[in-house]
């Protein structure tokens, strides 16, 4: 106990320093629309690489960073760096139209998270409508009132809002309904079991006709297999992000490793009917 009390102290000591030492990067992961195996989006990921430590994991100081409240800081580098390469992506007409920016409780909650995401797009001159923010489902559901606000706000700016990690948390059908969503994102763990465990297959299935019935866009995360898309066709998902497709790389390195749209589309036993 107190060896892992000593380093998350000294994790957010350094993460302090983070910033100014210029040692946080993005990386992008392509997102896939599954009717036609084009890249239409981006997801930023942030990567930490410590000049002692090497490169730390997400899940090792996200969470420290988020208990410090130094994700403040570091969300907004994060939404300030995406937006200035999602409007140097949209000047390039590179296809990736939608930058993806995962915001935290603690940024949504915040008394100046809509001033600041505002004049963060006008600052980077990045379209509204090419940003989509990702917030947890359990973030969502916790405060609705509080909540519902600042979404509104969001989608008159033409802003879109999905439900990240979905399916992981108790939301109901009304629920998501008077949020008014863009999208709801499958979480991994779900997709990670979906072609070996009836009930994950039923309860993700279950999900996506919830989506379409609620006029939701259906994003599928942590696809790393042929059969997991198989299964994502089958079932009539729109979107999907994962290692199947592309890790997350530099911004100059974006689109590179992405198979091919024939390989995609080829074995595609919905395109005829999608086409």
């Amino acid at each position: 106990m107190a060896v892992g009390a000593w380093e998350r102290q000294s994790i957010e000591q350094d993460l302090k320093c983070a910033l100014d030492r210029h040692e946080f990067t993005l990386h992008y992961q392509p997102k896939i629309d599954l009717k036609t195996g084009s890249i239409i989006g981006a997801e930023a990921l942030t990567r930490w690489m410590h000049p002692t430590r090497g490169q730390v994991l997400p899940a090792q100081f996200l969470p420290i960073a988020e208990e410090s409240r130094l994700i403040l800081r570091i969300g907004a580098w994060v939404l300030r760096e995406a937006c200035i390469q999602g409007r140097a992506w949209a000047d390039a007409r590179n296809p990736a139209r939608t930058m993806a920016v995962n915001i935290s409780e603690i940024e949504l909650q915040h008394d100046r998270f809509l001033d600041g995401l505002f004049e963060t797009l006008s600052a980077t001159g990045l379209d509204p409508e090419s940003l989509e923010l990702d917030i947890a489902e359990s973030v969502l559901m916790k405060h609705p009132e509080r909540t519902k606000p600042i979404l509104k706000a969001l989608k008159r700016a033409g802003i879109k809002v999905s439900a990240d990690n979905f399916g992981t948390g108790f939301s109901n059908l009304t629920s998501l309904q008077e949020l008014q969503l863009d999208a709801i994102k499958i979480d991994r763990t779900l997709i990670r079991r979906v072609t070996s465990n009836l009930d994950e297959m039923t309860k993700v299935s279950a999900m996506i006709e919830v989506g379409k019935n609620l006029d939701l866009r259906v994003i599928a995360e942590g696809v790393e297999t042929s059969e997991d898309l198989q299964f994502l066709w089958a079932h009539n998902c729109d979107e999907a992000v994962g290692y199947y497709f592309s890790q997350p790389v530099p911004a100059e390195q974006f689109g590179e490793r992405f198979r091919p749209k024939e390989f995609f589309t080829a074995r595609n036993p919905c395109r005829e009917r999608t086409n």
